[in-house]
């Protein structure tokens, strides 16, 4: 609607028409209560018509109008005004990133820190748990001193299953297209939407699908052209989500490699391979401007030929001056697409004429690139390095028993360099994936996601110890650093502090005297204690029950020479409190309590431990049902050591199973940030899945894990549950058969006993499926003087239909036995199904202190 200007629409006097698009028409305003200018958005009538969009689309645009940050637009108001809605907004005086990408062709240094402070916006918006969905250049502002801002969060909820504008430019605005085939619609802009977008799957959009959209306008800033056009929006979103982005130096050879690899990384196809956070993303373009500047580069894209130069005079002569985001109307339809042309087009242009000159130019122009590429990579080992993974030191001694010396030095550097700010450590799980195999470090940094790899050979012998570290550049595998350390055996202690403090001034990491007393931080002064606390961990980290009672073993003696030992304590804790989990037999009222005392003490030595403060969380929540507390020891945690991986995943399972589940995955997907290639962080992302009644998610998130760890039981052990489920009860079988001969029972009864449960079922069902495993499971406990566990035998109970039976099980369990772990996920395993609504469960639930 068109309205006039002198207007009233509430306290708001309409000036002029600045915009429209597809949200509505812009107008400026003047707020007469205020005395101050404004942008006023009008929403389309048939939009805010329907109710239940507007209500989302008001609930998301409130947390939007929350936020406080420099480079997000401010919004003052929604409101509505003789049947009109409206949206006041902040006036912003100045331009759109489009307009100074396509029509002012803005240099690559100047756009790139528009970028990065967008970039940094996102962020703030991301930590409030707000995603923008159709983030493009449209919705950047850039402010006549230069600023850029971030506009329209939220109203992408608004538009959400609006049919599609029709035309076949792949420059339709905000596309939303209804999906016949599959669930979900096609929500974004087409030329910036996520692979997730355009396939319509809108329950998995979140804010590395924000991170896609950030890719491709980072695309077009360093080259003039979206990564992925089409000559239709069918061909368009093809190649959104099958065809790789095109390579930025075959538009522009003069932008830099390293951006090259920042937007490879944003536009990766898969969620998890891309960036997981947009503040990485800021800081690499930050590293990336002074790269530039200090190397003098000439990022000024030449412009194209001439009719296109003309077209973008005429666009320049015909563009608005947005101030909200929209653009006015452009009667020379979209002729800034591509006006930003790489200065190769000169070469090719000077072919016809001068064909041998051209040539030997050519020949001279690709030498001089290469070595100008070259001596670029070599200025940039004096560049921050943000992200690192430390491979499993090598342990050249040629004596297997002092293999935990070499993973445990990994390990303790791993920890000590993961205390330092805005240093991504890939966590152990993932680093010891590729221990033993010949990787080449372009692998693995591509793999990984770090810039850099530092690799370690340790040698024993006798008394003498050398270490050997080399760190190496991760794209063009030069060697950034290499040192050597000669020492004693009993200086191993003073040798790992040293190590970390060198490693990080390698690093270019800029540490504050907090920093520097993390990083070096001694924890005992005796090297017998250290190294028993190193065998301590070797094998807690093997996670079986001989294993873990070998640790608890190293553990105690450690402290036995070092009574003020917190970090042997700490392991002590860890060990007692994964015991439960990785045992057949071992009761919770035996370990738990052990587990929470040791915690304690490590805290008593030392408050300021992240590790002992997540085990007592884990305790006070799985044992103790003082789940308030849980979470103040779990955030506690999580504020000493952001990137504690284990702190992630144990408040993510508590979240969870307190009735928060959006909230909970966003912890796992965290800690798969910090250690993406850990087994158990990827089965408990899945046990979420599977506890939220996602149940095909989850079983796609354990094929996953065990594509990482085949041998891994647990997945195992929790997707034949999944299928179970289903009803896929022969695959559920499978599972537990792999499962019992990866933990060691006898390959002839566990052949025996599969055949016989499969036969079972084919002939009697699941009640006679459960009935022989409870048979088994008693003879089992029988022969090893052992007790079924009462959640185990519920389970069983309810597969043969005896509900009653399940409930008296699960009451003794609650009332009367030792507080087992999954008590605590009653409430949100699908299992417990059948039973939930009976008045009896729900008591359970509040005995347990479980939301209902």
């Amino acid at each position: 609607m068109a309205i006039t200007a002198g207007t009233h629409l509430g306290r708001y006097e309409i000036r002029s028409k600045i915009g429209a698009g597809g949200m509505g028409e812009v107008y400026l305003a003047h707020d007469t209560k205020l005395d101050r200018k404004v942008a006023l958005k009008i929403l389309p009538a048939e939009l805010a018509a329907n109710q239940d969009r507007m209500r989302r689309f008001v609930q998301e645009a409130k947390a939007a109008a929350a936020l406080n940050h420099p480079n997000i637009a401010t919004i003052h108001e929604i409101g509505e005004s003789e049947g009109v809605n409206y949206i006041a907004m902040e006036f912003i005086d100045g331009v759109t990133l489009r307009e100074k990408i396509h029509q002012e062709q803005t240099e690559l240094r100047k756009l790139l820190r528009f970028l990065q402070h967008a970039a940094e916006g996102l962020a703030r918006a991301h930590a409030a748990g707000i995603v923008h969905r159709d983030l493009k250049p449209d919705n950047i502002m850039v402010t006549r001193d230069g600023h850029a801002k971030i506009l329209d969060f939220g109203l992408a909820k608004l538009i959400e299953q609006t049919p599609m504008p029709g035309g076949g430019s792949s420059e339709v605005a905000t596309a939303v297209m209804p999906q016949h085939s599959t669930p979900g619609t096609i929500m974004g802009t087409v030329g910036y939407m996520s692979p997730e977008q355009a396939q319509g799957k809108t329950k998995e959009i979140d804010q590395r699908s924000d991170i896609f959209s950030f890719g491709c306008i980072l695309f077009e800033a360093a080259t003039g052209k979206k990564p992925f056009e089409g000559e239709s929006v069918v061909k368009s979103l093809h190649m959104v989500i099958y065809e790789p982005v095109p390579p930025i130096a075959d538009l522009n050879p003069s932008a830099p490699a390293e951006l090259q690899r920042i937007v490879r990384r944003c536009l990766a196809k898969d969620p998890d391979e891309r960036y997981q956070s947009i503040k990485e993303v800021a800081i690499e373009l930050k590293g990336l401007r002074r790269e530039m500047e200090g190397a003098g580069i000439d990022t000024t894209v030449s412009p194209p030929t001439t009719s296109e130069t003309t077209g973008t005079a005429k666009a320049e002569a015909t563009g608005s001056q947005s101030f909200s985001g929209e653009t006015s109307p452009d009667k020379s339809g979209s002729p800034s697409l591509s006006t930003r042309a790489s200065s190769a087009e000169y070469v090719v242009a000077g072919i016809k004429q001068h064909k041998l000159a051209a040539v030997v130019s050519i020949v001279v122009l690709i030498a001089g690139i290469a070595a100008f590429g070259l001596y670029l990579r070599a200025r940039n080992t004096n560049a921050v390095i943000t992200s690192i993974a430390v491979m499993p030191f090598v342990n050249e001694s040629g004596n297997a028993d002092v293999e935990y010396l070499s993973d445990g030095m990994t390990e303790t550097l791993i920890s000590s360099l993961s205390q330092l700010p805005n240093l991504n450590v890939k966590g152990r799980s993932s680093v010891f994936r590729y221990k033993g195999k010949d990787t080449d470090t372009k692998t693995l940094g591509k793999e990984l996601g770090v810039q850099a790899v530092l690799y370690g050979r340790v040698i024993q012998r006798g008394d003498q110890l050398t270490l050997s570290l080399e760190l190496l550049d991760a794209v063009t595998e030069n060697v950034i650093w290499s040192g050597k350390y000669d020492r004693k055996q009993a200086d191993v202690v003073s040798l790992q502090s040293e190590i970390a403090r060198d490693v990080s001034n390698k690093l270019k990491t800029k540490l504050s005297g907090a920093d520097v007393a993390k990083v070096e931080k001694r924890y005992t002064p005796n090297p017998e204690a250290y190294r028993l606390y190193l065998q301590g961990r070797f094998y807690w980290n093997k996670r079986s029950e001989v294993n873990l009672n070998k640790s608890i073993e190293y553990f105690d003696q450690a402290i036995s020479l070092d009574p003020a030992y917190a970090l042997a304590y700490a392991g002590l804790a860890d060990a007692y409190g994964v015991l439960p989990s990785n045992s057949i037999d071992q009761r919770p009222d035996e370990t738990y309590p052990k587990a929470r005392a040791a915690a304690q003490k490590a805290l008593e030595i030392d408050p300021d431990l992240a590790e002992p403060h997540a085990t007592r969380g884990y305790v006070l929540h799985e044992y103790d049902w003082k789940h308030a507390e849980a979470e103040k020891e779990f955030k506690r945690a999580i504020e000493i050591d952001p990137n504690y991986s284990s702190a992630h995943q144990w408040y993510g399972e508590y979240l969870r199973n307190m009735g928060r589940p959006d909230e909970g995955i966003a912890e796992l997907k965290r800690a798969l940030e910090l250690d993406p290639l850990s087994p158990i962080l990827n089965v408990v992302l899945a046990n979420l899945y599977f506890n939220s009644n996602r149940v095909d998610d989850a079983i796609a998130q354990y094929q996953k894990t065990l594509e990482i760890d085949s041998a891994f039981a647990p997945a195992h052990n929790n997707l034949s549950g999944a299928y179970f489920l289903k009803g896929m009860y022969e695959e559920g079988i499978e599972e537990q058969r792999k499962r019992l001969l990866l933990l060691g029972k006898p390959p002839e009864q566990v052949e025996k006993d599969s055949s016989e449960l499969k036969e079972i079922y084919r002939k009697s069902g699941e009640r006679g499926y459960w009935q022989k495993v409870l048979e088994i499971t008693t003879e089992n406990a029988r022969a090893t003087n052992g007790k079924i566990n009462p959640l185990d035998l519920a389970r069983f109970q309810i597969g043969m239909g005896n509900k009653e039976d399940a409930l008296e099980t699960l009451e003794k369990a609650v009332t009367s036995g030792p507080h087992y772990s999954n008590l605590v996920r009653l409430e949100t395993n699908p299992q417990w199904a059948p039973l939930r609504a009976e008045p009896r469960f729900k008591e359970l639930l509040r005995k347990v202190g479980l939301p209902e």
